[in-house]
């Protein structure tokens, strides 16, 4: 898969809203713009911790097993398609801002790496999604984390932008919940059609 194909897909994952935009914006709301983007560095910290963890583990399990590394891409084929399923049929949810109170920057900072470091559906995405966008001919460990960082700078990204556009974002409008109707079907749409392409692709 080409590397322009991973950032398409990266970046039309990390603009989806989910649980982690309400998180931060959540936290922005409660506590001010320091705490919201204090929330995104920590978020960004735990992510790179899944990076880290699916490059050692990866490596470990090619260097092992040719074979086990590849049923773990068919897997990760897989878990995508099952992870873009659920967003197809996935019922929009409010932002539960009122359920988050101020705490100051330190401890947002702290509990945002906390929240994703222990956050299994990050590990086990990381572990089925970058597997997909190696070459097997190069050193596999700094691929993982290069792609594992890319994806993390982009959902970092997404979350400042998010921080920065709190007010907005929890208005009830209908036109922001149509918007993210269909960025969800949209990203739905695509892990999907992953899945199935990589499934189908050839493994060397």
């Amino acid at each position: 898969m080409s590397l322009f194909a991973f950032l398409l897909t990266a970046i039309v994952l990390a603009v989806t809203p989910g649980p982690g935009i309400a998180y931060v914006v959540a936290r922005t709301v409660a506590g001010g713009r320091s705490e919201g983007l204090a929330s995104c560095l920590g978020t960004g910290i735990g992510g790179m911790l899944h990076v880290a963890a699916a490059a050692l583990g990866l490596s470990l399990l090619i260097a092992q097993s040719a074979m086990a590394f590849n049923l773990v891409k068919y897997v990760g084929a897989a878990y995508l398609v099952y992870l873009g399923i659920r967003l197809l049929l996935r019922k929009e949810q409010p932002v539960a801002a009122g359920s988050v109170s101020p705490q100051g920057a330190q401890r947002a900072l702290l509990e945002g790496i906390t929240v994703e470091a222990l956050n299994v559906k990050t590990a086990l995405f990381f572990l089925a999604f970058l597997p997909q966008f190696v070459a097997p001919t190069e050193p596999l460990v700094s691929q993982l984390v290069l792609l594992g960082s890319i994806c993390v700078v982009l959902n970092t990204l997404v979350d400042v932008v998010a921080v920065f556009a709190a007010d907005r974002l929890l208005q009830s409008g209908a036109a922001r919940a149509t918007r993210a109707r269909l960025m969800t079907r949209v990203s739905g749409v695509t892990m999907v059609g992953l899945g199935v392409v990589l499934a189908a692709a050839r493994r060397d």
